[in-house]
């Protein structure tokens, strides 16, 4: 799907992958509804964007996903993409996790995921097609250890996104799904429990894990969505 003059609803927009995201879909052309919590930076972010409006809202909460979706619609009329990137990690073994704290993430990442789905995909239908873009992650193609809570909401988003590329199909909805590696932003800063050490790998004698910028994702993500493709990574 071009990207130009298409409505893209992005949430987490307001830093790492989300924002550089913004900005990629700003250059190439896009109409923007930002999506996250922190109204402040979310302002100055599409003050600074062509074409740009800012759309409070923390994924956790029904009213404010479905808000989000309905704010799209009236600043521009329809909405042609859905990027779903807003997400937290967390870490630890597994006979430590915190049922309470899972129950956040799982909230965020799989319930706020589907929330934007279930409330974009009538108006969707209703306009004739457009596109849905999952952030998934390469944890949900591997094992790690200490990544298992975080791991299991992505692998829950890559169920959700594959069954739904087949039931939308006859209404000419696309799903997708985007899994970035590790990525230079404060993810890992605003994870809860205390993320792994990735020197470790450097002192057991295997090579450092490659760091990608949010504008390298971003640009991968555009590519995605011009492709059409069911999954992409970095």
């Amino acid at each position: 799907m071009e990207i130009k003059n298409k409505v893209i609803v992005i949430t987490g927009a307001s830093g790492g992958i989300g924002l550089a995201t913004a900005r990629y879909c700003a250059v190439h052309g896009a109409k923007l509804a930002l999506a996250a919590r922190s109204e402040d930076k979310l302002v100055a972010i599409a003050k600074e964007l062509p074409n740009a409006v800012a759309v409070p809202t923390d994924m956790r909460k029904p009213a404010d996903v479905k808000n989000m979706i309905a704010k799209a619609i009236e600043a521009y009329g329809r909405v042609d993409i859905l990027i779903n990137n807003a997400g937290q990690g967390m870490y630890g073994p597994i006979e430590d996790i915190d049922i309470e704290k899972y129950k956040e993430i799982m909230e965020l990442n799989v319930y706020g995921v589907l929330r934007a789905m279930q409330a974009v995909i009538p108006e969707m239908r209703k306009q004739g097609g457009g596109m849905i873009v999952n952030v998934s992650s390469m944890v949900s193609k591997n094992s790690f250890p200490g990544l298992a809570a975080y791991a299991s909401t992505k692998y829950a988003v890559n169920a959700i996104s594959l069954t739904a590329r087949k039931e939308l199909e006859k209404d000419h909805i696309i799903v997708s799904l985007f899994h970035p590696k590790m990525t230079a932003t404060d993810f890992m800063k605003n994870a809860i429990g205390d993320h792994p050490n990735v020197t470790q790998s450097s002192r057991n004698g295997e090579p450092m894990p490659q760091v990608d910028t949010p504008e390298q994702v971003a640009e991968k993500i555009g590519a995605l969505m011009q492709s059409e493709e069911l999954e992409s990574t970095m």
